[in-house]
């Protein structure tokens, strides 16, 4: 440290230039520093703004008359699946029952097959002691004859009949296997969609209700956050104020150090034994005001970090709050996006079940046709059971006439009566299974064809138009979680730059600081107050000041002057404007 001058010397000039150009330098680092904060702070407030702008109008949204009406319907619908879930376990029960009754049918059949088989059997026997039977008489020739077609007609039919069954109980199984994977793949869906759109509508009730008990705290959150960004701007004002005082610093310290080289200063009547003291009170009154400044510069950036910090926790608050409604906005993805993803996916599933539906209509279409046609295979048998028992009575009461000659002819004819009414007894039971398969198909395609299809139907109608209504509001809030995701770290991380370049004023500071120290040393002993010969220096520096405060230093120095009236004024609109 230089050893402190006695007045009557004064300071070398081209000491005081160096303390002048370490405040400019000082001083430029400062503007710099402040119109790189105040560009990073103007572009978070315009971020900001447009947040709180956007997420300000969706309460709007999810309260709006589209999101209404979709979670109405789609009440409807998770009811209705709830309901149609059920109507498919009855079904698949059903399908169930027919594949039994038609399988049931298997047994008679194969005994009326039996039986025919058999008739054919005796025709031939028949045939055979006809012709043993002595006479001219030709009524056996017509007794084999009717045995004998009777028997191939009944081959015939038996053979159809045979042939239409097989085919009925591929198409029920065939119906009851796509059933069975229908039921594995979809057992629950339906009954889950439904709870899952319950769980949704849920969901989204709370987010609405969250969206306007939120309302409030996010418009007072918003507008504190302009408070903040106007306390901020102000805050920032320290560097246009400290700039300008270092100015006038650096102004008054070039004076000087032209009075110390011994240039005259034709606004200035000082003698040459009164300059070394004017310099002196000159060095002491810039060293008040660079103290002051430090100090000022010191407790006014403390006050734009707080600004700052606590514009950055608003800023967090709003996002978190955000988020906290309307989801995390992860690839812009909001809760209805997932919601309408599921509809889109119940839609799909119900489409399914529809297809399902309508296969089940054809099956049972066709179930219906092959039983219509075995029942006239059925009623053939009995006419031919009819005319075969005939026949065989007529045999009898022949063989009756002939005495113990027709006794052989006489035991066929009472087989084929026995045989007719075994086919008779297999077929009303062939009968009443296939009956009730009729009855069950008949079920089946009213089902499937009326009032249960035309609910899947309308499912899936009901879905895809509140898909619809979803996809305006998930679009609003999904650009709005979009903007949220790309703007919002955006100005946390402005503001931290913001922050981090403040963090730098130390070193700004004590460079004002050493100035001050410098300054000091330079001006000597100085304690006992401004001299009479300084003044007009003194005042010349008070005409330069834009700011009261440095007023206040420089009349704690020199004492308040004696203003003129025109000073007053002049003081006063300062004061008004800085």
């Amino acid at each position: 440290m230089n050893a402190i001058l006695p007045i009557a010397a004064a300071p070398d000039a081209s000491d005081l230039q160096q303390v002048a150009a370490e405040l400019g330098a000082a001083r430029a680092r400062i503007e710099t520093t402040f119109v790189s904060v105040g560009d990073w702070l103007t572009q978070s407030a315009q971020l900001l703004n447009r947040l709180s702008q956007t997420f300000e109008a969706l309460p709007r949204d999810l309260a709006s008359a589209e999101l209404t009406e979709a979670t109405t319907r789609l009440a409807g619908v998770g009811r209705r699946a709830g309901e149609i879930s059920q109507s498919f376990t009855t079904e698949q029960a059903a399908i169930e029952r027919l594949v039994e009754v038609v399988t049931g049918a298997d047994h008679p059949i194969s005994d009326l097959r039996r039986a025919v088989k058999m008739m054919g059997i005796v025709a031939i026997n028949a045939r055979v002691v006809a012709a043993g039977v002595v006479g001219d008489d030709h009524d056996f020739d017509v007794f084999t004859t009717d045995i004998a077609q009777l028997a191939n007609s009944a081959t015939r039919t038996i053979e159809q009949f045979s042939g239409h069954y097989r085919q009925l109980t591929g198409e029920v199984h065939r119906a009851a296997t796509q059933r069975a994977q229908f039921e594995s793949a979809h057992r629950h869906t339906l009954s889950r969609l439904a709870e899952r759109l319950e769980q949704n509508l849920a969901d989204v009730v709370r987010r609405r209700q969250l969206s306007a008990d939120g309302s409030a705290e996010t418009g007072r959150v918003t507008r504190e956050i302009a408070g903040r960004v106007g306390s901020a701007v102000m805050a920032m004002q320290v560097g246009d104020a400290t700039r300008q005082r270092l100015e006038h610093i650096e102004a008054a310290l070039g004076r000087l150090a032209a009075l110390a080289e011994g240039q005259p200063d034709r606004s200035l009547d000082l003698s040459a034994d009164d300059t070394p003291r004017a310099i002196a009170d000159g060095l002491m009154l810039e060293t008040l005001q660079l103290e002051a400044t430090a100090y000022e510069f010191d407790a006014e950036v403390a006050a734009a970090e707080q600004a700052l910090a606590a514009l950055a926790s608003d800023a967090r608050t709003v996002m978190n709050k955000s988020r906290e409604v309307y989801g995390d906005g992860a690839r812009g993805q909001s809760p209805l996006s997932a919601f309408n993803a599921e509809i889109r996916d119940a839609i799909a599933v119900l489409r399914d079940c529809e297809a399902e539906r309508a296969k089940l209509a054809q099956v049972a279409g066709a179930v219906d046709r092959i039983v219509k046609v075995l029942l006239g295979h059925v009623e053939a048998v009995r006419e031919i059971e009819a005319n075969m028992r005939l026949v065989s009575l007529n045999a009898a009461v022949r063989c009756a006439q002939l005495g113990p000659r027709g006794r052989a002819l006489n035991v066929i004819a009472m087989q084929l009566r026995e045989l007719t009414g075994e086919t008779v007894i297999a077929a009303e039971a062939a009968m009443g299974n296939l009956e009730e398969a009729a009855t069950l198909a008949q079920s089946f395609s009213a089902s499937s064809s009326g009032e249960a299809a035309e609910q899947v139907a309308w499912l899936e109608r009901e879905a895809a138009q509140s898909s619809e209504l979803l996809g305006a509001v998930e679009q609003r809030l999904n650009d709005a979680l979009l903007l949220l995701d790309r703007d919002g770290p955006v100005v946390l991380g402005h503001l931290a730059e913001a922050a981090g370049r403040l963090a730098a004023h130390e070193e700004m500071s004590e460079a004002i600081a050493d100035a001050a120290l410098r300054s000091a040393e330079l001006a000597g002993d100085t304690s006992n107050g401004a001299g009479p010969e300084s003044a007009p220096l003194l005042a010349l520096f008070r005409k330069g000041y834009t700011m009261d405060a440095e007023r206040r230093v420089h009349d704690g120095f020199a004492g308040a002057p004696v203003a003129s009236a025109a000073t007053s004024a002049e003081d006063d609109t300062d004061t008004l404007l800085f």
